[in-house]
């Protein structure tokens, strides 16, 4: 049932499953400025529910640029496929970081699809990314 309130218990279950980091971009809630958010993967304004299955980690830029897309166009293909799904597909599958560590590659048409879509490699985003690279915090390693 959607109740439209997500309650904490569930929130903490959902930052243990994630892992406390962005599902997309990676960036770990020791390192980002505000509290990682609870986000729907398919919209409410899209159908989308509350429920556990329906529901991950993100960064408020992450969120923020994703907004209520679910598809985006693949700049190789031109096709327009699904947005990145933390929750049941693997990070590494789709997505592999520049050599520098500074930039998310898109490794699929889900993968380019979801780097421009969310804007992955925002200047913020790949000056922050810069300063923990040099710090030795990045990139994050592979939790799943």
């Amino acid at each position: 049932m959607n109740t439209g309130w997500i309650s904490e218990a569930l929130r903490d279950k959902i930052r243990t499953q994630a892992g406390n980091q962005c599902g997309y971009c990676r960036s770990l809630q020791k390192y980002v400025l505000g509290v990682l958010e609870i986000e729907h993967i398919i919209p409410k304004a899209k159908g989308g529910t509350d429920e556990e299955d329906n529901l991950w980690l993100a960064c408020r830029l992450c969120n923020g640029y994703k907004g209520i897309q679910t598809h985006a166009e693949d700049p190789v293909t031109g096709k327009r496929v699904k947005l990145f799904n933390p929750r049941t597909q693997k990070w590494s599958r789709h997505f592999a970081w520049s050599k520098d560590g500074t930039q998310i590659l898109g490794r699929t048409a889900c993968g380019r699809a979801t780097v421009i879509a969310l804007q992955l490699n925002n200047i913020v985003s790949v000056t922050v990314r810069q300063q923990w690279v040099i710090a030795g915090w990045h990139p994050p390693t592979e939790n799943g």
